[in-house]
């Protein structure tokens, strides 16, 4: 392939924030390189972004490397896969005892299944991890990072380096305690808290079905890869986890197969204590196929004939029980809980180098190891550039859909694409939030090839229903429409495995806004991953009414203003909810939340879609020189409030300016001249207004402002009533104005 020829996979970038001390101010200027005919963009390292080449080769070593990359290791010495396996083993070991601290125990154990997925199964590019139709690996027990750490480096990744290894656990370390998508290329999700990798395979496995059944073609299979994945018991007693597998079995993600890394160990010792189910019957009756493993620490043959057996299958996913010993090969701290999460220590590493009959110093490679794991860049190269020839006659057969994978695999969004989000004017009929948040994600569907989404149980609530499309399904994994049931953690966490499979997938899931509480797991791991799904969250406030306090959130607004980059949006009518959608969908590296009202809204006049991406905006003002006698805030119910309130004010002769904080995060983001503009530091008679905890808006308001909220539960009635005993209205607000000036 020639070296002026930009190829698709090549536009494919890993978030990578150069977070906890790591440098990057000498990174040298890039170009992007993108589509033929669209504009060539400078790319430097404040773009956050890794830009990784491709390799050529002529048509004969294409043919010999993609040949190779696919055969397994049937010839290769058998002692020469145990030295591999040792070496694994050993970097896990040397890392977690050079930074005192991590866990050893699972890279002992798993290193066998570890080195057959990586060496002999799974096909990838070391040089470019973000090639499109890799095989997907996730190790949802992201404790025992320091395995796939080891694997990534054996196999020639430049994000793990020996150096690297070397600073484990350190700040500025490209290879953190838990594996992190935006740290360590190769990494494809964050894992760390239980249960969250296996959900996020779901949620791999779901896109590649999805896009495989949407582009694929007779005579093309432009889509096709595996998500493996690897979990422990912990992983196994967390819901999550039987949330999303339960989906996987309904769903029949034939794609998806995990290793259940069966060693009987928790931090508080043996799973005897609180784990005695039987898990492989579990997952049969959860539509999964299931295979046992009984000898996985030097059982390579079995290993292999399970996944054979796994891929053979077809319409199921498949979880591999394979037993292990944690710790295997330390000979007095093995099968115990002693390994699982600290160092060794020098004299059980002696120990264990001598059992294992390891003489090397410590990060050692051995030569021939080194020199048999070095195929992979060739032949990692060989596929990519094999895929890519295949994409360009797909794109000559299939235009359209080619445009439309492209789309889904670069992220690029269609031209003109926010022109398809409707607009109100004041006289426009008077709805709920909810209901126009199905306008617009039903315009939004229309044109954004990567937009898919569902409920927990709630779509005719959530009002999150696509009407042109039908539903995700075993035998409909077209369809856009993903049924979750009643299983709000998995949902996210699934979300956030479709978001991080390609940057134009666009995922959205809905549930009422109380039940965050069921999912904030994942909704964090949203925001630490940059994953930017949207999170459509209706039944904002009291306002939800007579099914009282258990359903009526109160600190939920705040409590998501308080998370690092995360989007808190509470629109006040179509115009804001409009905007709130339009920054949702453009801020990919960033989730979004939606709290959306219950109750029908006024389109009120001063809104404005433009408006909502600065996060706070003037929507009606009497005043002059930036110099109002009182400034009233609000969000989304409420506005209409502070709006009513205004008019009353200014009948009164004051000058009152009404601000929407639709989204403080994004209005805190403003330059200083603009937020003065708006909330100018002269005026001190401020009054904020909002169904929810007051906790937060002193910074805008200041010592002399005052804000009116809910600060206890709330209560079973009519909206109505329900807001006049709480003092949530325009008479509250004018008194507090008075009180304030």
């Amino acid at each position: 392939m020639a070296s002026s020829s930009l190829t698709l996979s090549q536009a494919i970038f890993s978030p990578s924030l150069p977070r906890r001390g790591s440098s990057s101010s000498s990174s040298p200027s890039l170009s992007f390189p993108i589509f033929s005919g669209l504009k060539s963009t400078p790319f430097t390292s404040s773009h956050r972004r890794f830009l990784l080449p491709s390799t050529s080769f002529t048509k004969q070593q294409l043919s010999v490397r993609a040949s190779a990359a696919v055969e397994t290791l049937d010839k290769t010495d058998a002692a020469l896969v145990e030295k591999s396996v040792n070496t694994i083993r050993f970097l896990a070991v040397d890392a977690v005892e050079k930074a005192n601290s991590g866990h050893p125990g699972l890279p002992m154990g798993c290193a066998p299944m570890g080195h057959i997925l990586y060496d002999e199964v799974m096909k990838y590019n070391p040089k470019n991890p973000y090639w499109f139709n890799r095989d997907r690996f996730v190790l949802s027990a992201g404790h025992g990072c320091m395995l796939q750490y080891a694997l990534l480096h054996l196999a020639g990744y430049d994000s793990v380096q020996e150096e690297d290894l070397k600073s484990f656990r350190q700040w500025g370390s490209k290879i953190p305690g838990h594996p992190e998508n935006f740290e360590t290329p190769g990494v494809e999700v964050t894992t760390g808290p239980l249960g969250q990798g296996i959900a996020n395979a779901v949620g791999l496995a779901l896109a590649e079905r999805h896009l495989a059944a949407r582009f694929n073609k007779p005579d093309s299979e432009i889509v096709d890869h595996y998500t493996y994945v690897i979990l422990g018991d912990g992983c196994q007693m967390e819901g999550i986890s039987n949330e999303a597998c339960s989906l996987a079995g309904h769903w029949g993600l034939g794609k998806l197969i995990a290793f259940y890394d069966d060693n009987h160990i928790s931090i508080d010792g043996d799973t005897e204590i609180a784990f005695t189910e039987d898990v492989s019957a579990r997952f049969e009756s959860l539509g999964w196929h299931v295979i046992w493993v009984k000898n996985g620490n030097t059982g390579y043959d079995e290993i292999r004939a399970a996944i054979k057996e796994a891929k053979a299958v077809k319409d199921k996913p498949t979880m591999i029980k394979v037993t292990t010993t944690i710790g295997f090969g330390s000979p007095n701290k093995a099968n115990s809980y002693s390994v699982h999460g600290s160092a060794l220590g020098a004299k059980e590493v002696e120990a264990t180098r001598n059992n294992l009959g390891w003489p090397y110093e410590p990060f050692h490679v051995p030569g021939d190891v080194k020199t048999h794991w070095s195929r992979h860049t060739s032949e990692g190269a060989a596929l990519e550039t094999e895929w890519n020839a295949k994409f360009a006659e797909y794109e000559k057969k299939y235009p359209e859909e080619a445009a439309d994978l492209k789309s889904i695999i670069t992220g690029e969004l269609p031209a003109g694409w926010a022109k398809a989000l409707p607009t109100y004017l004041p006289e426009s009929p008077a709805d709920a939030t909810r209901n126009l948040s199905q306008q617009n994600l039903n315009a939004l569907a229309k044109v954004l090839p990567g937009f898919l989404g569902g409920s927990a149980d709630l779509a005719s609530s959530n009002m999150t229903l696509l009407k042109m499309f039908g539903d995700f399904q075993k035998n409909s994994p077209e369809e856009r429409n993903l049924r979750f049931g009643v299983r709000e953690h998995g949902m996210g966490a699934i979300c956030n495995g479709i978001a991080l499979h390609s940057l134009g997938l666009i995922p959205y899931c809905a549930t009422f806004f109380v039940f965050t509480d069921y999912m904030r797991g994942a909704m964090r791991i949203s925001a630490l991953s940059e994953a930017g799904v949207i999170y459509v969250m209706t039944h904002d406030s009291i306002g939800l009414g007579e099914d009282g306090p258990t359903h009526q959130p109160i600190e939920h607004l705040a409590s998501f203003r308080a998370m690092p980059n995360i989007l808190m949006f509470r629109p006040a009518d179509g115009n804001e909810t409009a905007g709130a959608y339009k920054v949702a969908v453009l801020k990919r590296k960033t989730p979004s939340v939606l709290a959306l009202s219950r109750q029908k809204l006024p389109q009120l006049a001063g809104t404005s879609i433009d408006g909502v991406a600065k996060g706070g905006y003037i929507v009606s003002d009497n005043s002059s020189g930036n110099k109002p006698d009182i400034i009233l805030l609000g969000t989304g119910s409420e506005l209409e409030i502070a709006v009513k309130a205004a008019d009353e004010l200014r009948k009164e002769g004051k000058t009152v300016r009404v601000v929407s904080l639709v989204s403080w995060e994004l209005y805190d983001e403003q330059p200083a001249d603009y937020k003065e503009s708006v909330l100018p530091a002269s005026v001190t008679a401020r009054v904020s207004i909002e169904a929810g905890s007051t906790f937060g808006w002193l910074k805008f308001l200041g010592d002399k402002g005052k804000a009116i909220g809910v600060d206890g539960f709330g209560a079973s009635a009519p909206a109505d009533r329900i807001y006049k005993e709480f003092g949530i209205t325009a008479e509250a607000v004018v008194a507090a104005a008075k009180e304030v000036s």
